[in-house]
C-alpha cells in the first residue's frame, strides 16, 4: 500500500485539558463502572482533549468537515478501525493533560466492498507534562452503503471458555450519553433515521471506543483500577442499540485474551491486554 496525501503526513494537532471531578463521575456513571470514588479509570482519556469544531463546520454526518487535521479523503463513511494504547501512568482528578496527535500514515487498500482509507494517528498524552499514555489509533474510511445491512442473528452461544464474562445491552441511552461524554456528534450513534435511511445500518451503531472502554472495565471489575499495561483492539463487526453484547477475557500468563461477542456469539472486537507489574 503506497502512502496518499503524502503532505498531510506528520500533520500534528495540540489540545490541552483537566481531569474533572465531574467528568469522571459522568464517565463511572455511564459505564456503571464499580471503581472507588477516588479512582480514574482507564478509557477516560477517550473522553479528554476533544475537539471543539463549531457546529457551521460539521459534516451531514455530524463529524468535523474533512481537510482540518484529517486530509480531504473523498470517502464518506467513517469508523475506528483498531488503537494499541500503552498506559504509562494512572490519570488523576485535577491533572493539566496535553494531547499531541500526529498523522503517521494514510494508505489506500482494497477490500471485499471497495476502496478503503486508513489514516494512522498517534496520540501522546501528557499530565503535568509527563507522558501517561501513548495510542497508536487507526481510523478507517470507505465507500457509501449501497444496500441495506440486516440486523444480525440473536442466539444462545456457548461462553463457558471464558472465565471472566458481562453480558450487557447497549441501549440508545447509554449510546447518547456517550456521545455527550466524547463531544462525539457522529450521527449513526443517536440519530436513528440518519443510521438506517442514509448510512443503510439497520440500527445504531455502539461506538468503538465505548466497547473498548467496557473491556477496559471488565478487566478493572476482575484485576482492579489501572491494572492494565498495554490493550491493543480491532474492531472486527459493528455492534448495535438493543441487541445483547457479551464481554469476556481469559487471563494467561499475564496476558489476557478480551473479546466483544455479538447476541449469536460472532466477534465484534477482537482485544489483548497485558497486566501491569509492580
Amino acid at each position: 500500500m503506497a502512502d496518499i496525501f503524502p503532505e498531510w503526513i506528520g500533520t500534528t494537532q495540540t489540545i490541552d485539558d483537566t481531569v474533572s471531578q465531574a467528568v469522571a463521575l459522568r464517565f463511572k456513571a455511564t459505564i456503571d463502572s464499580p471503581s472507588p470514588a477516588d479512582c480514574v479509570p482507564q478509557g477516560l482519556h477517550w473522553c479528554l482533549c476533544l475537539p471543539d469544531t463549531p457546529t457551521a463546520a460539521l459534516g451531514e454526518d455530524g463529524h468535523p468537515v474533512k481537510g482540518l487535521f484529517l486530509p480531504p479523503i473523498e470517502l464518506p463513511r467513517r469508523m475506528s478501525a483498531a488503537s494499541a494504547v500503552e498506559f504509562l501512568a494512572p490519570l488523576k482528578v485535577g491533572d493539566a493533560i496535553r494531547r499531541v496527535s500526529k498523522i503517521t500514515a494514510i494508505t489506500n487498500k482494497e477490500g471485499e466492498s471497495g476502496r478503503l482509507t486508513f489514516v494512522e494517528v498517534e496520540h501522546t498524552i501528557l499530565a503535568a507534562g509527563a507522558v501517561c499514555i501513548i495510542e497508536r489509533q487507526t481510523i478507517v474510511f470507505r465507500g457509501a452503503a449501497v444496500q441495506p445491512a440486516p440486523l444480525p442473528p440473536t442466539g444462545d452461544p456457548d461462553l463457558t471458555a471464558w472465565p471472566w464474562r458481562r453480558s450487557i445491552t447497549p441501549s440508545s441511552v447509554l449510546l447518547l450519553r456517550y456521545s455527550a461524554l466524547t463531544f462525539n456528534s457522529h450521527r449513526i450513534h443517536y440519530d436513528l433515521p440518519y443510521a438506517t435511511c442514509k448510512e443503510l445500518y439497520p440500527g445504531l451503531v455502539v461506538h468503538g471506543p465505548l466497547m473498548a472502554t467496557l473491556l477496559l472495565d471488565l478487566c478493572a471489575r476482575e484485576l482492579g483500577p489501572n491494572a492494565v499495561r498495554n490493550f491493543t483492539f480491532r474492531i472486527v463487526a459493528p455492534a448495535f442499540a438493543d441487541q445483547e453484547l457479551h464481554l469476556v477475557g481469559r487471563p494467561d500468563d499475564g496476558t489476557i485474551a478480551l473479546r466483544a461477542l455479538g447476541a449469536d456469539g460472532r466477534t465484534i472486537v477482537s482485544a489483548q491486554a497485558t497486566i501491569r507489574h509492580g
